[in-house]
């Protein structure tokens, strides 16, 4: 079972479509403080986008989620201009917000039209005012998926490090960042490897642009998930979990070392941010992940 990330992207909005949700604008998200230094202990903390999660309505979903030991929830791109029904439904939960996936807007940013750029950077920051709004500690970004932009790796690379300063200082001012995301060569061909991710934050040079790993995507470009880890150092921010068939952690035979040598990248770098499902599921989700999550909590300590 394969599943791409707009499909997983599509059922997560099908999944919040239409629900109550939210919760008031609190302060800066932890994330905008200053990083932790590498030396510190790693903290193992969970969350979820709303599409693995079962149930039909989002109180549901939320129950369930604080009942099984998720500590927060990631947000769909939909949510943008939904602003007062999130904060609605997640005004009594005690899950925070993780992160914001708002993906890549057909990846106008980095489009070979120079008018669809200036719509790309404007839709940018909108999704960056409902991050700030709703506590999230970034806008997990892909400049683009395949197909989407007929520019070169070189002339996206040119762009990106022209535009995302500004937006980065922009995230910064809204107490949030921009979240860059690593995908596999079948989803994108620019930004592929978590180093690539760590060069473009350090020559963005500002801590409004960070970046993400996907242990998903990570399998199939890294020869090391935790060599992965290691190269994006303190720009981490955000964490994917997923097996290498892109179902619930665990499910997969080599799952057990595969997540290890992840995890101790992470306790490597002091990581302290969320980790969050991106996955499909065999079986019941109600029985499958809590075994997943288990799983991973075992997995972290032999790490």
């Amino acid at each position: 079972m394969t599943v791409t990330r707009r499909e997983l992207l599509s059922s997560t909005a099908m999944a919040a479509l239409g629900l109550a949700v939210s919760r008031p604008a609190h302060a800066a998200p932890a994330c905008c403080a200053s990083q932790p230094a590498e030396s510190k202990k790693a903290a193992f903390r969970l969350s979820s986008q709303l599409g693995p999660i079962p149930g039909k309505q989002l109180p549901e979903k939320l129950a369930l989620m604080e009942q099984w030991g998720f500590e927060a929830v990631e947000l769909p791109g939909n949510c943008v201009g939904k602003e007062e029904e999130f904060e609605k439904a997640l005004k009594n939960s005690r899950l925070k917000i993780s992160a914001l996936c708002w993906g890549s807007a057909s990846g106008a940013l980095v489009s070979e039209i120079p008018e669809k750029r200036v719509e790309g950077i404007k839709l940018l920051k909108g999704a960056i005012d409902t991050a700030s709004r709703l506590g999230c500690i970034g806008v997990i970004y892909v400049p683009a998926f395949n197909k989407q932009t007929k520019l070169t790796n070189q002339e996206i690379r040119a762009i990106v490090l022209d535009v995302l300063p500004a937006i980065g200082e922009y995230a910064l001012q809204k107490k949030t960042r921009v979240l860059l995301e690593p995908l596999n060569r079948k989803e994108a061909f620019f930004l592929r490897q978590l180093a690539d991710g760590a060069a473009i934050c350090r020559d963005c040079n500002t801590p409004g642009v960070h970046m993400m790993g996907d242990f998903y995507h990570m399998a199939i470009e890294e020869t090391s998930a935790m060599g992965a880890f290691l190269s994006a150092g303190s720009y981490l921010d955000h964490v994917h979990l997923a097996s290498k068939t892109r179902v619930m952690p665990g499910q997969d035979p080599e799952d057990a070392a595969f997540y290890q040598d992840g995890f101790r990248g992470l306790k490597a770098i002091g990581y302290h941010g969320y980790c969050s499902f991106e996955c499909g599921c065999r079986g019941d989700r109600k029985v499958e992940i809590p075994k997943a999550l288990e799983f991973l909590r075992q997995q972290w300590a032999k790490a």
